[in-house]
């Protein structure tokens, strides 16, 4: 197996991860476009939506915690294998779940959030275990660019399968049996410990574990979660996260509003430019990975502070100048969030690599509370929205929501050049780190 690896099978261990992100996140937003946004024969209210919708929020926020528990007890391997069969189940079950009773689907939907909430802890923990600490930001931009590819490939999966003979249930068996497939996959072939893997030869160990200290590499520290939890470093990276997708989130939600009743695009244009701006990120986010890890000109600090200023700071800017382009301009709105879509791909070399290099083994603990913080964007988006806006085709009502959003991102954009850093936290650290590990008496599994 090493030979037919080489020295990259971390490359192989990374791309079954994404694969299982990839289907937890299809198996949750599938509805959107089998029952919500496609007409079908079940015509639900806009409070029974919304309750449709939060039900995946409520349940990773419930779930958060105990997978994290999960994780620490039995590791990534089970944890994410169980939330993956979790999200499997309840997404083959959902149209039967839709035949009975709306608080049935929701019920399941609770469920899907359970499972959902396993999905940034499985990153950190990945990352952690496997990443070499010059691969970090590339890890985390293949690792956390799972959503934007959920969504294109199940949009256009469900499109075919809907419109097919087989029927739109069919697309959810579809995904609940691909789920099945890839989790069964990773789980046959993840370990939780790369010292212990067959496939990991003894250059690729060292390569993973340089400059790695010993508590890191054994990962065997009780978990300091008060230190976690009051760290100046972390509580600045939560934000950042939290500001940034708050932005995201508000697009994702109500950029075809904004195009339709303030921008005046006719709707079936909608539909095409948000399909370029979620897909034109990707490729330049991989691009920004690999500056982050292989600049070496200038310090790894000075980098966190460029990417993260870029991540957050610009796309405050970019939200400021959007909310003031005119309706007869809005080709240039469309450009905007484009260039603001692309600054968001300077996340992975920013505040996400600035909570992994800190936390180092504990960075699931800080990147799975990312995930929360995206849940409680789900909620603040809609209620800034809310307050200020009562008539949709109202400029500036919606320009008091960009601009307030604008002004969080600045704040947390400075409390990351006071904070940051690219060391350890203390709390890591228990011995010396390692320049080099020779891997002696492999274990076969």
């Amino acid at each position: 197996m090493t030979r037919l690896w080489g020295n990259y099978f971390r490359v192989i261990i990374v791309l079954l991860s994404f694969m299982c992100l990839v289907s937890v996140c299809s198996n949750y937003i599938i509805i959107n476009f089998t029952f919500i946004y496609r007409k079908s024969i079940y015509d639900y209210t806009p409070t029974e939506k919304k309750y449709i919708l939060w039900a995946v929020a409520f349940g990773t926020i419930v779930g958060t915690f105990p997978m994290n528990v999960l994780y620490v007890r039995f590791g990534a391997r089970i944890a994410f294998f169980s939330a993956g069969v979790l999200s499997a189940v309840t997404t083959a079950f959902t149209p039967w779940a839709a035949s009975q009773s709306m608080w049935y689907l929701v019920a399941l939907r609770f469920l899907q959030g359970v499972a959902y909430s396993a999905d940034f802890a499985a990153i950190g923990v990945v990352i952690s275990k496997w990443a070499p600490l010059d691969e970090t930001a590339v890890f985390i931009s293949t690792l956390t660019s799972f959503t934007s590819i959920s969504s294109i490939i199940t949009n256009g999966v469900s499109g075919v399968i809907c419109e097919s003979e087989w029927g739109w249930k069919w697309s959810f068996y579809f995904h609940a049996a691909a789920c099945l497939f890839v989790f069964v996959t990773w789980a046959m072939v993840y370990r939780d410990d790369p010292s212990f893997h067959k496939s990991v030869s003894a250059k690729e160990l060292g390569k993973i574990q340089k400059n790695k200290s010993e508590s890191h590499i054994r990962d065997d520290m009780k978990i300091p979660y008060t230190k976690i939890f009051t760290s100046p470093v972390v509580i600045t990276v939560w934000l950042c996260a939290f500001t940034e997708l708050s932005t995201l989130i508000l697009i994702a939600t109500y950029a075809p509003i904004y195009f339709r009743s303030v921008l005046g695009f006719d709707i079936k244009l909608i539909g095409f430019y948000l399909g370029i701006m979620l897909a034109i990120h990707l490729p330049f986010r991989f691009v920004c990975a690999f500056l982050s890890d292989k600049t070496k000109c200038i310090s790894e600090i000075t980098k966190i502070h460029i990417f993260n200023t870029l991540s957050v700071g610009f796309v405050g800017i970019s939200f400021i100048v959007f909310s003031q382009i005119p309706r007869e301009h809005n080709i240039s709105a469309v450009v905007c969030l484009a260039i603001l879509e692309c600054f968001t791909s300077f996340n992975c070399g920013g505040f996400y690599k600035c909570g992994t290099l800190h936390a180092r083994q504990f960075s699931s603990i800080v990147i799975s509370a990312i995930q929360f913080t995206k849940c409680i964007s789900l909620f603040s988006g809609p209620a800034l929205v809310a307050f200020f806006v009562s008539d949709e085709s109202n400029q500036t009502q919606w320009s008091h929501v960009f601009l307030t959003l604008a002004g969080f991102t600045f704040l947390a954009n400075i409390l990351s050049f006071v904070f940051f850093t690219d060391q350890p936290a203390k709390w890591t650290e228990e011995g010396g780190a390692v320049k080099y590990s020779k891997k002696k008496d492999i274990v076969k599994i």
